[in-house]
C-alpha cells in the first residue's frame, strides 16, 4: 500500500495544521482497453450475429418447414391463357410473356401433342396448348431466411470463409475479452467463474448422456 502523503489546510481559525490523506491507487491501463474494444467489436458484429443466429434456429428446425426447406416456401397455382399455337420456342416466349416471366428457361421440353413443359430455376410450367390451361408450381425464397441461410451454409464459397473465419475470430476475442473486463465479486474470478463453468458444462453433460462421439 501506498504510504499515507501529507496535505497541509487551514483550519477554521486560520491556523496551520495537518492532516493525512491516502495515496489514490494507480488505475489499471489494460482493462479499459480491453472493454473498449469488447464494445466496439460487439456492435460490429451484431448484424452478423443476427444472421447467424437466425439461421442456426431455421436449420434446428428444419423439419417444421414445408419439405424440409427453410430456405424456400413452396407453391402452387394455375392460370387460364386461352389456346395457344406455333412452335415449342414460340409457344415457351408467349407463355412467358403473358405470365411476365423474364427469367430464361433451363429447358422447354415437349411432352406430348397437347403438352409443353418449361422449366425454370425454381418454377416448372405444365401447359396444355389445346385449353391454354397452366399448372404452375414452383419455390419462392422465405424473406430473410434465403439469403441467411445461403450465407451461413457457406454458398459464397472462398471469399465468404475470409469473413466467416474472421466472424468466428472476433466471437472468441468477445468470449474470452468479457472474462476479465470487471473486477471484484462482479468478475471472472467469483461471480463470472460460476457463470462461466456453467455455460460450458452444459454441452459437456448434454454429450455425456446422450452418447455423443
Amino acid at each position: 500500500m501506498a504510504e499515507p502523503t501529507e496535505v497541509k489546510e487551514l483550519s477554521p481559525a486560520g491556523a496551520g495544521s495537518r492532516v493525512t490523506k491516502e495515496a489514490k491507487p494507480s488505475k489499471p491501463v489494460l482493462r479499459p482497453w480491453v472493454r473498449a474494444l469488447h464494445r466496439d467489436f460487439g456492435y460490429f458484429v451484431v448484424g452478423l450475429t443476427v444472421i447467424y443466429a437466425v439461421s442456426g434456429l431455421a436449420v434446428n428446425h428444419i423439419a417444421d418447414f414445408d419439405q424440409g426447406d427453410a430456405s424456400f416456401v413452396r407453391y402452387s397455382t394455375s392460370h387460364e391463357l386461352g389456346p395457344l399455337t406455333g412452335d415449342d420456342d414460340t409457344l415457351a416466349k408467349t407463355v412467358q410473356t403473358k405470365l411476365g416471366i423474364t427469367e430464361k428457361p433451363k429447358e422447354v421440353f415437349r411432352r406430348g401433342e397437347n403438352e409443353l413443359e418449361i422449366t425454370f430455376e425454381n418454377r416448372t410450367l405444365e401447359i396444355d396448348t389445346r385449353s391454354g390451361h397452366v399448372d404452375d408450381d414452383g419455390k419462392k425464397p422465405r424473406f430473410f431466411l434465403r439469403f441467411a441461410n445461403w450465407l451461413h451454409l457457406n454458398r459464397g464459397k472462398k471469399a465468404w470463409t475470409i469473413i466467416a473465419d474472421g466472424y468466428a475470430a472476433l466471437l472468441l476475442f468477445l468470449a474470452f475479452s468479457g472474462l476479465v473486463m470487471i473486477p471484484g465479486k462482479k468478475g471472472f474470478f467469483f461471480r463470472g467463474l460460476v457463470l462461466a463453468g456453467a455455460g460450458i458444462a452444459i454441452p459437456v453433460v448434454y454429450v455425456v448422456f446422450a452418447g455423443g462421439k
